[in-house]
Protein backbone atom coordinates (compact mmCIF):
# COMPACT_ATOMS: atom_id res chain seq x y z
CA UNK A 1 0.00 0.00 0.00
CA UNK A 2 2.78 2.09 0.84
CA UNK A 3 4.38 1.97 -3.26
CA UNK A 4 1.21 3.24 -4.37
CA UNK A 5 1.19 5.95 -2.02
CA UNK A 6 4.82 6.86 -2.76
CA UNK A 7 3.80 6.72 -6.31
CA UNK A 8 1.15 8.68 -6.29
CA UNK A 9 2.99 11.46 -4.52
CA UNK A 10 5.94 11.25 -7.25
CA UNK A 11 3.42 11.91 -9.99
CA UNK A 12 1.57 14.87 -8.07
CA UNK A 13 5.23 16.26 -7.54
CA UNK A 14 5.42 16.42 -11.05
CA UNK A 15 2.21 17.79 -11.92
CA UNK A 16 3.07 20.51 -9.37
CA UNK A 17 6.55 21.10 -10.66
CA UNK A 18 4.69 22.13 -14.36
CA UNK A 19 2.89 24.61 -12.98
CA UNK A 20 3.16 27.63 -13.74
CA UNK A 21 3.48 29.54 -10.56
CA UNK A 22 4.79 28.31 -7.63
CA UNK A 23 1.23 28.98 -5.40
CA UNK A 24 -0.11 26.48 -7.82
CA UNK A 25 2.37 23.97 -7.70
CA UNK A 26 2.19 24.26 -3.97
CA UNK A 27 -1.51 23.91 -4.23
CA UNK A 28 -1.77 21.26 -6.79
CA UNK A 29 0.66 19.58 -4.63
CA UNK A 30 -1.51 19.46 -1.28
CA UNK A 31 -4.70 19.58 -2.83
CA UNK A 32 -4.08 16.45 -5.78
CA UNK A 33 -1.30 14.84 -3.64
CA UNK A 34 -1.19 15.28 0.29
CA UNK A 35 -4.56 15.19 1.00
CA UNK A 36 -6.01 12.48 -1.01
CA UNK A 37 -2.53 10.47 0.18
CA UNK A 38 -3.29 11.09 4.11
CA UNK A 39 -6.91 9.91 3.88
CA UNK A 40 -6.34 7.04 1.72
CA UNK A 41 -3.74 6.00 4.70
CA UNK A 42 -5.93 7.21 7.55
CA UNK A 43 -8.54 5.29 6.42
CA UNK A 44 -6.41 1.92 6.24
CA UNK A 45 -4.77 2.61 9.16
CA UNK A 46 -8.14 2.63 10.73
CA UNK A 47 -8.89 -0.82 10.31
CA UNK A 48 -5.09 -2.13 11.00
CA UNK A 49 -5.52 0.04 14.33
CA UNK A 50 -8.65 -1.32 15.68
CA UNK A 51 -7.37 -5.31 14.54
CA UNK A 52 -4.22 -4.34 16.45
CA UNK A 53 -6.40 -3.47 19.74
CA UNK A 54 -8.77 -6.24 19.60
CA UNK A 55 -5.91 -8.70 19.39
CA UNK A 56 -4.00 -7.20 22.02
CA UNK A 57 -7.29 -7.15 24.42
CA UNK A 58 -7.30 -10.61 23.08
CA UNK A 59 -4.11 -11.65 24.27
CA UNK A 60 -4.32 -10.18 27.81
CA UNK A 61 -7.65 -11.54 28.27
CA UNK A 62 -5.96 -15.45 27.67
CA UNK A 63 -3.07 -14.34 29.45
CA UNK A 64 -4.23 -12.50 32.17
CA UNK A 65 -4.74 -14.99 35.17
CA UNK A 66 -7.61 -13.65 37.21
CA UNK A 67 -7.16 -14.69 40.86
CA UNK A 68 -9.37 -12.40 42.86
CA UNK A 69 -11.81 -15.53 43.33
CA UNK A 70 -9.10 -17.62 43.89
CA UNK A 71 -8.19 -16.83 47.38
CA UNK A 72 -9.83 -17.18 50.26
CA UNK A 73 -12.68 -14.76 52.29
Amino acid sequence: MYIIAIAWLYVTLLMAATEKTITAGLLTFIFYGLLPCALLLWLVGVKHRRHQREKHLLDEHVHNQDSADSQRD
